[in-house]
Protein backbone atom coordinates (compact mmCIF):
# COMPACT_ATOMS: atom_id res chain seq x y z
CA UNK A 1 0.00 0.00 0.00
CA UNK A 2 1.39 3.43 -0.86
CA UNK A 3 1.57 6.34 1.56
CA UNK A 4 -1.91 7.61 0.68
CA UNK A 5 -3.57 4.21 1.12
CA UNK A 6 -4.73 3.99 -2.50
CA UNK A 7 -5.68 0.32 -2.14
CA UNK A 8 -7.66 0.92 1.06
CA UNK A 9 -11.50 0.77 1.03
CA UNK A 10 -13.03 4.11 0.06
CA UNK A 11 -16.41 5.79 0.16
CA UNK A 12 -15.52 8.17 -2.66
CA UNK A 13 -18.52 8.16 -4.99
CA UNK A 14 -20.66 6.03 -2.68
CA UNK A 15 -23.16 8.87 -2.15
CA UNK A 16 -22.35 10.81 -5.31
CA UNK A 17 -19.47 12.87 -6.62
CA UNK A 18 -20.51 16.04 -4.76
CA UNK A 19 -21.37 14.55 -1.36
CA UNK A 20 -20.21 16.52 1.68
CA UNK A 21 -21.69 14.48 4.53
CA UNK A 22 -19.44 11.46 4.20
CA UNK A 23 -20.15 8.69 6.69
CA UNK A 24 -22.81 10.85 8.35
CA UNK A 25 -24.98 9.41 5.55
CA UNK A 26 -25.09 6.24 7.68
CA UNK A 27 -27.15 8.12 10.26
CA UNK A 28 -30.59 7.31 8.95
CA UNK A 29 -33.88 8.21 10.62
CA UNK A 30 -33.84 4.74 12.15
CA UNK A 31 -30.35 5.33 13.56
CA UNK A 32 -31.47 8.63 15.09
CA UNK A 33 -34.47 7.00 16.73
CA UNK A 34 -32.17 4.28 18.08
CA UNK A 35 -29.98 7.00 19.54
CA UNK A 36 -32.84 8.94 21.11
CA UNK A 37 -34.04 5.74 22.81
CA UNK A 38 -30.74 5.65 24.73
CA UNK A 39 -31.64 8.86 26.63
CA UNK A 40 -33.46 7.30 29.57
CA UNK A 41 -32.22 9.16 32.67
CA UNK A 42 -31.52 12.65 31.32
CA UNK A 43 -27.93 12.67 32.60
CA UNK A 44 -25.62 14.59 30.25
CA UNK A 45 -21.82 14.42 30.02
CA UNK A 46 -19.51 16.50 27.84
CA UNK A 47 -16.86 14.72 25.79
CA UNK A 48 -14.92 17.96 25.19
CA UNK A 49 -11.74 19.00 26.93
CA UNK A 50 -11.51 22.23 28.90
CA UNK A 51 -9.71 24.98 26.98
CA UNK A 52 -8.34 27.94 28.91
CA UNK A 53 -7.70 31.01 26.74
CA UNK A 54 -4.61 33.18 26.88
CA UNK A 55 -4.58 36.96 26.62
CA UNK A 56 -4.18 38.16 23.06
CA UNK A 57 -2.90 41.52 24.30
CA UNK A 58 -1.07 41.31 27.65
CA UNK A 59 -1.98 43.99 30.16
CA UNK A 60 -1.93 44.72 33.89
CA UNK A 61 -4.14 41.70 34.58
CA UNK A 62 -2.24 39.47 32.14
CA UNK A 63 1.41 40.60 32.30
CA UNK A 64 2.82 37.61 30.45
CA UNK A 65 1.73 35.89 27.27
CA UNK A 66 0.99 32.17 27.41
CA UNK A 67 2.79 29.95 24.91
CA UNK A 68 -0.45 28.36 23.72
CA UNK A 69 -2.19 29.71 20.63
CA UNK A 70 -5.26 27.52 21.00
CA UNK A 71 -7.62 30.30 22.06
CA UNK A 72 -6.63 33.92 22.63
CA UNK A 73 -8.93 36.69 23.81
CA UNK A 74 -8.91 40.45 24.11
CA UNK A 75 -11.51 42.11 26.32
CA UNK A 76 -13.76 44.80 24.84
CA UNK A 77 -15.64 47.48 26.76
CA UNK A 78 -18.86 49.28 25.87
CA UNK A 79 -19.00 52.74 27.39
CA UNK A 80 -16.97 54.50 30.08
CA UNK A 81 -17.63 53.29 32.66
CA UNK A 82 -18.55 50.03 30.89
CA UNK A 83 -22.22 49.15 30.64
CA UNK A 84 -21.49 45.84 28.91
CA UNK A 85 -18.56 43.52 28.38
CA UNK A 86 -17.48 41.49 25.34
CA UNK A 87 -14.36 39.99 23.86
CA UNK A 88 -12.54 39.36 20.63
CA UNK A 89 -11.65 35.66 20.39
CA UNK A 90 -9.01 34.16 18.10
CA UNK A 91 -9.22 30.36 17.76
CA UNK A 92 -6.69 28.09 16.11
CA UNK A 93 -9.31 25.55 15.15
CA UNK A 94 -7.17 22.44 14.67
CA UNK A 95 -5.07 23.05 17.77
CA UNK A 96 -4.94 19.95 20.01
CA UNK A 97 -6.08 21.99 23.02
CA UNK A 98 -9.42 22.69 21.30
CA UNK A 99 -11.99 19.93 20.88
CA UNK A 100 -12.97 20.40 17.25
CA UNK A 101 -14.68 18.69 14.35
CA UNK A 102 -12.67 17.98 11.18
CA UNK A 103 -14.76 18.40 8.04
CA UNK A 104 -14.10 16.76 4.66
CA UNK A 105 -12.05 19.71 3.33
CA UNK A 106 -9.47 19.30 6.10
CA UNK A 107 -7.68 16.30 4.58
CA UNK A 108 -6.08 16.48 1.10
CA UNK A 109 -5.01 13.24 -0.60
CA UNK A 110 -3.12 13.37 -3.87
CA UNK A 111 -4.45 16.87 -4.46
CA UNK A 112 -8.09 15.93 -3.79
CA UNK A 113 -10.54 16.03 -0.89
CA UNK A 114 -13.44 13.65 -0.28
CA UNK A 115 -15.06 12.40 -2.50
CA UNK A 116 -12.47 13.17 -5.19
CA UNK A 117 -12.93 16.94 -5.57
CA UNK A 118 -9.72 18.78 -6.58
CA UNK A 119 -8.41 20.77 -3.63
CA UNK A 120 -8.34 23.94 -5.73
CA UNK A 121 -12.08 23.54 -6.30
CA UNK A 122 -12.71 22.81 -2.64
CA UNK A 123 -11.10 25.77 -0.91
CA UNK A 124 -9.23 28.99 -1.47
CA UNK A 125 -8.36 32.30 0.19
CA UNK A 126 -12.04 33.11 0.76
CA UNK A 127 -12.73 29.83 2.57
CA UNK A 128 -14.13 26.40 1.79
CA UNK A 129 -16.59 25.88 -1.05
CA UNK A 130 -16.88 22.08 -0.80
CA UNK A 131 -16.55 19.87 2.27
CA UNK A 132 -16.91 22.56 4.93
CA UNK A 133 -18.52 22.22 8.34
CA UNK A 134 -21.65 23.71 6.74
CA UNK A 135 -22.69 20.15 5.97
CA UNK A 136 -23.29 19.54 9.69
CA UNK A 137 -25.10 22.81 10.43
CA UNK A 138 -28.21 20.93 11.58
CA UNK A 139 -26.21 18.96 14.13
CA UNK A 140 -25.28 15.30 14.44
CA UNK A 141 -27.51 13.01 16.49
CA UNK A 142 -27.18 9.24 16.75
CA UNK A 143 -26.37 6.43 19.15
CA UNK A 144 -22.95 6.71 20.73
CA UNK A 145 -20.77 3.80 21.83
CA UNK A 146 -17.77 4.14 24.13
CA UNK A 147 -15.11 1.48 23.64
CA UNK A 148 -12.78 1.75 26.63
CA UNK A 149 -9.54 0.08 25.63
CA UNK A 150 -7.98 0.31 29.09
CA UNK A 151 -10.64 0.38 31.82
CA UNK A 152 -9.26 2.01 34.96
CA UNK A 153 -5.86 2.56 33.34
CA UNK A 154 -4.32 3.39 30.02
CA UNK A 155 -2.71 1.85 26.98
CA UNK A 156 1.08 1.43 26.82
CA UNK A 157 3.10 4.13 25.06
CA UNK A 158 3.27 3.80 21.26
CA UNK A 159 0.57 1.13 21.34
CA UNK A 160 -0.92 0.29 17.91
CA UNK A 161 -4.72 0.07 18.28
CA UNK A 162 -6.10 -2.65 16.00
CA UNK A 163 -9.46 -4.19 15.14
CA UNK A 164 -8.81 -6.88 17.76
CA UNK A 165 -8.62 -4.20 20.46
CA UNK A 166 -11.94 -2.71 19.39
CA UNK A 167 -13.58 -6.12 19.23
CA UNK A 168 -12.22 -7.03 22.68
CA UNK A 169 -13.58 -3.82 24.20
CA UNK A 170 -17.00 -4.34 22.61
CA UNK A 171 -17.12 -7.93 23.88
CA UNK A 172 -16.04 -6.88 27.37
CA UNK A 173 -18.81 -4.28 27.49
CA UNK A 174 -21.45 -6.47 25.85
CA UNK A 175 -21.94 -3.93 23.06
CA UNK A 176 -22.85 -4.61 19.43
CA UNK A 177 -21.64 -1.73 17.25
CA UNK A 178 -24.14 -0.88 14.51
CA UNK A 179 -24.25 1.10 11.28
CA UNK A 180 -24.55 4.83 11.93
CA UNK A 181 -23.12 4.72 15.46
CA UNK A 182 -20.78 7.39 16.80
CA UNK A 183 -17.60 5.68 18.02
CA UNK A 184 -15.85 7.11 21.07
CA UNK A 185 -12.56 5.48 22.04
CA UNK A 186 -10.76 5.89 25.36
CA UNK A 187 -7.14 4.88 25.81
CA UNK A 188 -6.29 7.04 28.83
CA UNK A 189 -3.89 9.48 27.12
CA UNK A 190 -3.76 13.26 26.82
CA UNK A 191 -1.91 14.49 23.73
CA UNK A 192 -1.47 17.98 25.21
CA UNK A 193 0.18 17.09 28.50
CA UNK A 194 2.09 14.08 27.20
CA UNK A 195 3.13 15.23 23.74
CA UNK A 196 6.79 14.47 24.50
CA UNK A 197 6.03 10.74 24.99
CA UNK A 198 5.41 8.20 22.20
CA UNK A 199 1.63 8.23 21.87
CA UNK A 200 -0.62 5.26 21.03
CA UNK A 201 -2.43 5.48 17.71
CA UNK A 202 -5.26 4.16 15.57
CA UNK A 203 -3.89 1.83 12.89
CA UNK A 204 -5.17 1.13 9.39
CA UNK A 205 -6.54 -2.17 10.73
CA UNK A 206 -8.75 -0.30 13.21
CA UNK A 207 -9.88 2.08 10.47
CA UNK A 208 -10.86 -0.89 8.32
CA UNK A 209 -12.94 -2.09 11.30
CA UNK A 210 -14.68 1.29 11.30
CA UNK A 211 -15.42 0.84 7.61
CA UNK A 212 -16.81 -2.66 8.16
CA UNK A 213 -19.06 -1.39 11.00
CA UNK A 214 -20.14 1.74 9.06
CA UNK A 215 -19.11 4.12 11.82
CA UNK A 216 -20.60 7.58 11.22
CA UNK A 217 -18.26 9.77 13.31
CA UNK A 218 -15.21 9.21 15.53
CA UNK A 219 -14.10 10.89 18.76
CA UNK A 220 -11.60 9.89 21.41
CA UNK A 221 -8.32 10.49 23.20
CA UNK A 222 -6.52 8.16 20.79
CA UNK A 223 -5.74 9.64 17.41
CA UNK A 224 -2.80 9.20 15.07
CA UNK A 225 0.34 7.83 16.74
CA UNK A 226 3.09 10.32 17.42
CA UNK A 227 5.66 9.42 16.22
CA UNK A 228 4.32 6.99 13.60
CA UNK A 229 4.48 3.33 14.63
CA UNK A 230 6.81 1.20 12.52
CA UNK A 231 4.98 -1.15 10.20
CA UNK A 232 1.78 0.93 10.09
CA UNK A 233 0.55 3.67 7.77
CA UNK A 234 1.36 7.08 9.27
CA UNK A 235 -1.68 9.21 10.04
CA UNK A 236 -4.16 6.41 9.33
CA UNK A 237 -7.02 8.04 11.24
CA UNK A 238 -6.88 11.31 9.30
CA UNK A 239 -5.66 9.92 5.99
CA UNK A 240 -7.91 6.87 5.76
CA UNK A 241 -10.87 7.39 8.10
CA UNK A 242 -11.41 11.04 7.20
CA UNK A 243 -9.76 11.21 3.80
CA UNK A 244 -10.88 7.89 2.24
CA UNK A 245 -13.97 6.90 4.21
CA UNK A 246 -15.34 10.37 4.89
CA UNK A 247 -15.70 9.76 8.63
CA UNK A 248 -15.68 13.20 10.31
CA UNK A 249 -13.32 13.28 13.27
CA UNK A 250 -13.69 15.02 16.60
CA UNK A 251 -10.10 15.76 17.58
CA UNK A 252 -9.00 16.68 21.07
CA UNK A 253 -11.89 14.92 22.80
CA UNK A 254 -11.74 13.96 26.47
CA UNK A 255 -13.77 10.81 27.20
CA UNK A 256 -12.61 10.44 30.82
CA UNK A 257 -15.83 11.77 32.40
CA UNK A 258 -17.82 9.69 29.93
CA UNK A 259 -15.99 6.53 30.98
CA UNK A 260 -16.80 7.27 34.62
CA UNK A 261 -20.46 7.84 33.80
CA UNK A 262 -20.68 4.65 31.73
CA UNK A 263 -19.37 2.73 34.74
CA UNK A 264 -21.97 4.34 37.01
CA UNK A 265 -24.79 3.80 34.53
CA UNK A 266 -23.74 0.22 33.84
CA UNK A 267 -23.81 0.68 30.06
CA UNK A 268 -21.59 2.01 27.29
CA UNK A 269 -24.26 3.27 24.89
CA UNK A 270 -25.99 6.66 24.98
CA UNK A 271 -27.48 9.40 22.84
CA UNK A 272 -24.67 11.25 21.08
CA UNK A 273 -25.23 14.88 20.05
CA UNK A 274 -22.74 17.28 18.46
CA UNK A 275 -23.30 20.68 16.87
CA UNK A 276 -20.86 23.23 15.50
CA UNK A 277 -21.50 26.98 15.22
CA UNK A 278 -23.28 27.91 11.97
CA UNK A 279 -20.21 29.66 10.58
CA UNK A 280 -19.84 28.70 6.94
CA UNK A 281 -16.71 27.97 4.90
CA UNK A 282 -14.60 26.31 7.61
CA UNK A 283 -12.40 23.18 7.49
CA UNK A 284 -13.23 22.61 11.14
CA UNK A 285 -14.89 24.26 14.13
CA UNK A 286 -14.89 23.89 17.91
CA UNK A 287 -17.53 21.45 19.11
CA UNK A 288 -18.90 20.29 22.46
CA UNK A 289 -20.09 16.69 21.89
CA UNK A 290 -22.52 15.39 24.50
CA UNK A 291 -23.41 11.95 25.76
CA UNK A 292 -26.94 11.76 27.17
CA UNK A 293 -28.02 8.73 29.19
Amino acid sequence: MNDTGASFPTNWGRWGDSDELGAINFITARARVRGVAEARTGVSVSIARTTRPAALIPGPMAPTQASSTAVQTAMMFTGNPPVAMAELMVITTHHPEVTHLDAMAHMVLDGHVYPGVPQADSSGPAGVRHGATDAYADGILTRGVLLDLAPGGRLPAAYPVTAADLDAAAAREGVSVQSGDALIVRGGWDWVTERDRPLPGITEDAVRWMSDHEIAIYAGDIGDARPPIKGHIPGALHMLALGRLGIPLIDGADPSALADMCARQGRHTFLFVAATPRIFGMTGLPVNPLAIF
